[in-house]
């Protein structure tokens, strides 16, 4: 009886210690990877295309990108949006913003974004965001290859987002 709270800490160190050797200790879960993008029930952005459900499954590889005018992050990850912009769609989802806001965030730091729909939260819940930005790398047939929670930088582009864009590619 006495050896019971020995094995039960022991156990449970075990399981703690193993998480810290984890492949990225910094990757937060995803269920969605592998599993088909949930729905989206997205409003228009004043002027914007919108973005709509075939577009997630119009047979290209493309990212959805969750950001916000109020998100710092979201300004630091711009520059890379715009380069990732260059290579294949990126789709833009409107966090729990204004629609005057977002635009004036869009005319000032240029708008990299194929479509945009505005989310006031429902979406953000059916795709398990933390928050923003968060970004997604979707296959032709909308499928979640990759999430990515953060602002993206030029790293993370390079070694985590181009990789699964080019093999997704073939």
């Amino acid at each position: 009886m006495a050896l019971v709270p020995v094995a039960i800490f022991a156990a449970l160190g075990g399981f703690l210690l193993s998480g810290l050797f984890r492949e990225d200790p910094d990757t937060l879960p995803s269920a969605l990877i592998g599993r088909e993008a949930p729905a989206i029930s997205l409003t228009e952005l004043p002027g914007k295309t919108a973005l709509t459900p075939e577009m997630l499954t119009d047979g290209e590889v493309k990212l959805v990108n969750f950001w916000a005018s109020w998100c710092v992050p979201c300004r630091v990850e711009h520059p890379q949006l715009e380069a990732l912009a260059e290579e294949l769609p990126v789709y833009g989802v409107n966090y729990k913003d204004s629609p005057e806001n977002a635009l004036a965030f869009l005319a000032e730091l240029g708008d990299p974004f194929s479509a945009i729909g505005v989310d006031e939260g429902r979406t953000g819940l059916d795709w398990g965001l933390y928050g923003v930005p968060e970004t997604f790398v979707l296959d032709g047939d909308g499928t979640v290859l990759l999430r990515f929670a953060g602002p993206i930088t030029r790293s993370v582009a390079e070694d985590q987002f181009l990789p699964v864009i080019e093999e997704a590619r073939r």
